[in-house]
């Protein structure tokens, strides 16, 4: 668990309580059958950008909810089939390809990066979506 940050699981629904959630209304993740989608996640964490300037810690900070998202649905990091990230700055994605491939490396998951012109709150480096699979 990110911080004090707590997920809730309603149905086919997982929640984690962020502001952006309730402001924007989406979930955290959906799960649908036998896959997990886990919305874009940031390294806000009760309501705060954390690691500010530094885009292989929010990463690890944006994979860990979104990994607790995941878990929440009933899958595990090993079901991950898909990661999706979006950097601010050219410059950012070899920082988070390390982070990902520290936390995905052993799974091997598909993995597409895209470059933005911003996300919604400018110390925000990094976006990351991932979608797991129970084959």
């Amino acid at each position: 668990m990110m911080g004090n940050m707590s997920m809730e699981s309603t149905g086919s629904r997982v929640f984690s309580g962020g502001i952006w959630e309730e402001r924007y209304g989406y979930a955290r993740a959906v799960v649908v059958g036998n896959r997990v989608i886990v919305s874009g996640c940031t390294a806000t964490v009760d309501g705060e950008v954390r690691f500010v300037g530094d885009p292989y810690e929010q990463s690890m900070t944006a994979m860990g909810i979104a990994l607790e998202a995941v878990e929440r649905g009933g899958l595990t990091r090993e079901d991950v089939v898909m990661v999706r990230y979006y950097v601010v700055e050219h410059c950012h994605f070899d920082p988070v390809g390390k982070a990902i491939a520290e936390v995905f490396g052993h799974v091997r998951p598909a993995c597409t990066g895209v470059r933005v012109a911003g996300l919604v709150d400018p110390r925000m480096l990094v976006e990351i979506e991932i979608e797991a699979l129970r084959a």
